[in-house]
């Protein structure tokens, strides 16, 4: 900074020391101007805390935002273009209810609408992904952008005029010591920098139009969000009382023991074991093993098996009956040729000299028809 400089912050100083301490009078600005002046810095304050709780609203998770804005500075130093998205706690929820689902299995009802509902959160995640993108396009950039350029020139504006004002102010009280032309060329620097200020300021506050469509912007993504989300979740809940009431309407299975299919070593012949209760073991006093069978498994298959485990086959859970044309009827514990696979609900296969199809939920896949 050169001497002149110096000594021209050290004018300014001093008359801001009269003012506050002395209680100098200064050059005072017109009720519009303070007008305008206080509603810029309320608008500046404004968009600094609106910009921050927005972010909020969308990603809530500090630790998530932190580690994000971390990702993503490191992807655009290494030149990648691709960002990672902030995890959404619905698509985590969803993943997981899927996940679940699948290892659960088509023939549980439990387990398919656990992967209904896993698939719908999903969705659900992928339509907050696109209110983020939209609402950063529509509503966080232009704030940033008009925080960032049009206020902060404004600040600059302000805090050079107010400057000049205290030099101007400086000079005058020194009249007589300071020279006129010294006077007059600070007196119109300063009213220079007052009305580029109030220009700006000016424009800033007619631009109501300009902020009030980015505000409905806003809006419209918020309502476009929840109008998707309702349509996901109420296709959810009709599907998910569907499958209730199919597995109210269900009868009750029972237990049954099963024949067991055991080969001996000593000469290789096939033995058939009924399986029998714990407690009558122990009533009996004999020692005896008992080989566990889960229902409706493929090692339950007696000599009927042979015909068709070489093939794409089921056995029937429960009894169907047919009530559409098309449709094929069975009791529970039939044997099932697959033949295709309609739909995630429904299979098509023949029992005897009839074909048609019925619901996965009511079968147990014995061998399962080759992937396509």
């Amino acid at each position: 900074m050169s001497v002149s400089g110096m000594k021209k912050q050290l004018h300014k100083a001093s008359q801001l020391l009269n003012e506050r301490l002395m209680g100098a009078e200064g050059t005072k600005m017109d009720e519009d101007f303070q007008k305008m002046e206080k509603v810029s810095e309320v608008i500046h304050s404004l968009l600094a805390e609106l910009l921050s709780k927005t972010t909020e609203f969308l990603q809530p998770n500090p630790a998530y935002r932190a580690k994000l804005s971390m990702l993503n500075t490191v992807s655009r130093i290494r030149g990648q273009g691709k960002s990672m998205g902030y995890p959404q706690t619905e698509g985590m929820l969803g993943d997981c209810m899927l996940q679940y689902g699948q290892e659960l299995g088509p023939a549980s009802e439990f387990g398919g609408a656990l992967a209904d509902v896993g698939v719908a959160l999903q969705q659900v995640s992928q339509a907050r992904d696109s209110l983020d993108a939209n609402v950063k396009r529509t509503f966080i950039d232009p704030l940033q952008d008009l925080h960032n350029r049009e206020l902060k020139d404004i600040k600059y504006q302000l805090k050079k005029m107010h400057g000049r004002r205290l030099d101007f102010d400086y000079k005058r009280r020194r009249r007589g010591k300071v020279p006129l032309d010294d006077i007059q060329q600070t007196w119109d620097k300063f009213i220079t920098s007052k009305e580029l200020a109030e220009r700006s300021m000016f424009t800033l506050l007619e631009n109501d139009v300009d902020q009030l469509m980015r505000l409905a912007a806003f809006v419209t993504e918020l309502l476009d969000f929840h109008r998707h989300a309702h349509a996901i979740i109420q296709g959810l809940h009709g599907n998910l009382q569907a499958r209730l009431t199919a597995a109210s309407n269900r009868p009750d299975r029972r237990f049954r023991s099963k024949t067991m299919r055991v080969r001996t070593e000593h000469n290789g012949s096939t033995r058939f074991y009924h399986q029998v209760s714990i407690a009558s073991t122990i009533s009996s006093g004999e020692p005896m093993t008992v080989l566990p069978s889960r229902p409706a498994s493929p090692t339950s298959c007696n000599a009927d098996s042979k015909l068709v485990l070489d093939q794409p086959c089921c056995r029937a859970l429960y009894s169907f009956r047919s009530n559409h044309e098309g449709e094929l009827g069975f009791s529970e514990g039939d044997l099932i040729i697959l033949t295709n696979q309609l739909d995630k609900n429904w299979y098509e296969g023949t029992l005897g000299s009839q074909s048609g199809f019925f619901p996965i939920s009511y079968v147990d896949v014995l061998v399962p028809l080759p992937l396509p």
